[in-house]
């Protein structure tokens, strides 16, 4: 593939993917989002622990598509864990990765309980 279509590539995946984590975490606060955001939370949940079983605990298919795209650029700065490769690129900061799952798993099951119990309340009152 070209290089400069492997670039255009890598940023579409940092936008798409970054935009993809903000609505599985914030989604929830838009009231006519609640279904969608419900719908790809749990295509996430799918993701990384159906699919997983698989591919290993966590895993995405846009975080493999990205990282094949990266490793055809030559880059080697890949981690095991998006959200740290994201923090290292947005802020640069080294934070244990253990922790960043950690944290990540948590801040994840909180919106899946938020957006689960908001999508409940509005069938229940319809």
């Amino acid at each position: 593939m070209p290089e400069p279509i492997l670039k255009i590539l890598d940023i579409f995946f940092f936008v798409f993917h970054t935009f993809i984590i903000l609505f599985n975490v914030l989604g929830w606060i838009i009231p006519r989002w609640h279904l969608a955001n419900l719908i790809v939370l749990s295509l996430t949940a799918f993701s990384w622990f159906i699919l997983g079983i698989w591919y290993g605990w966590g895993y995405c298919i846009f975080t493999d598509w990205h990282w094949q795209v990266r490793e055809m650029l030559g880059y080697d700065d890949i981690s095991s864990s998006y959200i740290h490769f994201l923090i290292l690129k947005i802020i640069h900061v080294d934070i244990s990765v253990s922790v960043v799952d950690t944290g990540t798993v948590l801040i994840f099951i909180s919106a899946f309980v938020i957006s689960t119990y908001l999508n409940i309340k509005k069938w229940r009152q319809k």
